[in-house]
């Protein structure tokens, strides 16, 4: 966790809370006061949604089924066992986190617009069992003898307090996960779930954690929600607006950010209430007409919100998460923390038993064998299309076999996903380069890191260690995105290496390299090499790999063809007419 940034929100969200207190200070009007309670109220729902959404990607059209859950316990609890709201309203919290941990479990299954979709369904089905149990309308008991135990204030100042109170909770709750391993991994998750994994984020579980904290927040919410008006209706609770009302909070201040839901609430709400209370009458709906023109205005204007928008403008060209501030300088380099110990009772560290994986009438590899000794540098290398890339995914989990074995240390991997596989020591690099574009280099090398540390100085080191070997310590503090194409292969390799691993797959980190690049990128991988470190390399510039690796395995419509030193290999007749082409033997 970065410390500096944290201390950094604490002093800014004291600084709102202060402001936002003496302005309710000034306001004496009943109405103006209600509108600065209702406004924290949708700041809360915004900053709930953005926290699962807005970081891990997943559009989440479903937040009001946990607000709503909140309302109506708050509502029932009090109705049915008088129970008031300084108990029920954290037990709303509790059972809102619950809802959104038991709708997680079955729905992160799905990606993209059928997550968002299935999300839909969650509030709409709640309406529905809600009016069929007769809970159209929950008028909350008024309780002249304890108000304040009941939380029925005379002066509305008192609701405005509370609100800001939750709001300012949920501000600090945001700030320490977007500065965290948790905050730091979905938003790897968003900018490349696939990378994430490789790089051992157990993808399932952070998205877990982020939905349950998040429906927590949105069930508090709603259960303040439902003291505040006294009444609640499934509609009000958990009709569509509710989780759009969110969503357009959020992407109308800044999506991924600490105060782009509480920007979009306090312009939004006021102007929407105000608008309503006054041309109600003679416009029915034009609170959906301005979030509607909201969204407009920031897809024309700011796509990504108000906030990185006046980002953009300040720092061009710097496009970075706000969770991200790392500095190299907080980090000492010592690249001995990468080295890797060899087992001398085990000269083989991977072993690839009749591997075959089809599509349809296409068979990727057939009956696959081959072994990888300890400390090698194995080079793979076949015709387009012969199943390198297929067998990258099988040993790093991205695919399972149709049969056939791999074991990796004596221990079996199919079956294990990605991120296990990682943990036990193989990582990858991918044939086109998978960074996160809006975290920094380092922030990059950290995520990698994280493996086996929750340790965000230890994480670091390491990460340090890992750029320093592969020479990009200039370039620590860009994001992903302002890299050139070696840039990129170096980073990925050093992402990879921060896992500390025993192997490494590198699936053509050559390609789209000049010779002088070619040639530095080879004098790292001989680094990397040099620490203990085994290497699996797919490329297809022969030049290179001839002079690079110690033995060649060599594919051929998902079969081995031939296996062996670079001196046989380039002599071999049956490869020379699959792959090398006539020149090889022509210079034999």
């Amino acid at each position: 966790m970065t410390f500096t940034g944290v201390r950094k929100d604490f002093l800014h969200i004291a600084l709102f809370g202060l402001v936002y207190f003496v302005l309710a200070l000034l306001v004496s009007n009943s109405y103006y006061l209600l509108i600065m309670t209702i406004v924290p109220v949708w700041a809360v729902m915004g900053l709930s949604w953005n926290l699962f959404s807005g970081y891990s990607g997943l559009i989440s059209f479903g937040h009001a089924a946990f607000f709503g859950l909140g309302a109506y316990l708050v509502a029932l609890c009090m109705v049915v066992w008088e129970l008031n709201p300084w108990v029920t309203i954290p037990l709303a919290t509790v059972v809102g986190g619950l809802s959104g941990l038991l709708v997680g479990i079955p729905t992160f299954r799905l990606r993209g617009h059928y997550f968002a979709l299935a999300m839909l369904a969650y509030p709409l089905a709640l309406l529905y069992i809600f009016e069929w149990l007769g809970y159209q309308e929950v008028a909350l008991p008024m309780n002249r003898e304890a108000p304040l135990l009941y939380m029925q204030f005379e002066n509305p100042f008192y609701y405005v307090l509370l609100a800001l109170l939750l709001l300012l909770f949920t501000l600090v709750i945001t700030s320490l996960i977007s500065h965290s391993r948790l905050g730091m991994s979905l938003l790897a998750i968003k900018l490349d779930e696939d990378a994430a994994e490789a790089v051992g984020i157990n993808t399932l579980y952070w998205k877990l954690v982020a939905i349950t904290i998040s429906a927590a927040l949105a069930g508090a919410a709603g259960g303040f929600y439902a003291v505040v008006l006294l009444v609640v209706t499934p509609l009000a609770v958990f009709g569509m607006l509710v989780s759009a009302q969110a969503l357009i909070f959020a992407m109308f201040g800044g999506v991924g950010t600490l105060w782009g839901p509480v920007l979009g609430a306090i312009i939004l709400v006021p102007l929407s209430e105000i608008l309503y209370a006054r041309y109600a009458a003679d416009f029915p709906g034009i609170q959906g007409v301005i979030y509607g023109l909201a969204i407009i205005a920031v897809i024309l204007f700011a796509p990504q919100g108000i906030l990185w928008k006046v980002r953009s403008l300040l720092r061009p060209g710097q496009f970075r998460m706000l969770g991200s501030s790392a500095s190299v300088a907080d980090f000492t380099a010592n690249e001995s923390l990468l080295a890797v110990s060899q087992d001398a009772h085990n000269d083989t560290i991977l072993e690839v038993s009749n591997l075959s994986k089809a599509y349809g009438g296409l068979q990727a590899t057939d009956q696959l064998s081959f072994s990888v000794r300890q400390g090698e540098l194995l080079g793979i290398i076949g015709p387009n299309g012969a199943g390198k890339t297929t067998l990258f995914n099988l040993l790093n989990g991205f695919v399972r076999p149709d049969n056939g074995s791999i074991r990796f240390q004596n221990k079996a991997l199919v079956n294990l996903r990605p991120n296990r596989i990682c943990a036990m020591g193989i990582a990858r690099t991918f044939q086109v380069a998978k960074p996160f574009t809006h975290l920094s280099v380092l922030d990059n090398v950290i995520v990698g890191a994280y493996v086996h540390t929750s340790s965000r100085q230890a994480a670091g080191q390491i990460a340090s260690a890992a750029i320093a070997l592969v020479g990009l310590q200039q370039q620590c503090d860009l994001p992903g995105a302002n890299l050139t194409n070696k840039e990129l292969r170096l980073m990925e390799l050093a992402r990879a290496l921060a896992s500390r691993p025993s192997l490494i797959l590198v699936d053509e980190i050559l390609a789209g390299l000049d010779p002088e690049a070619m040639q530095e990128m080879l004098v790292v991988l001989q680094k990397v090499r040099a620490l203990g470190i085994t290497i699996v390399i797919i490329e297809h510039s022969m030049q290179a790999m001839v002079q690079l690796v110690d033995r060649f395995v060599v594919l051929d419509h998902g079969a081995l063809l031939a296996q062996g030193s670079p001196e046989d290999i380039v002599k071999n007749p049956a490869v020379i007419e699959a792959y090398l082409g006539k020149k090889w033997l022509e210079n034999a």
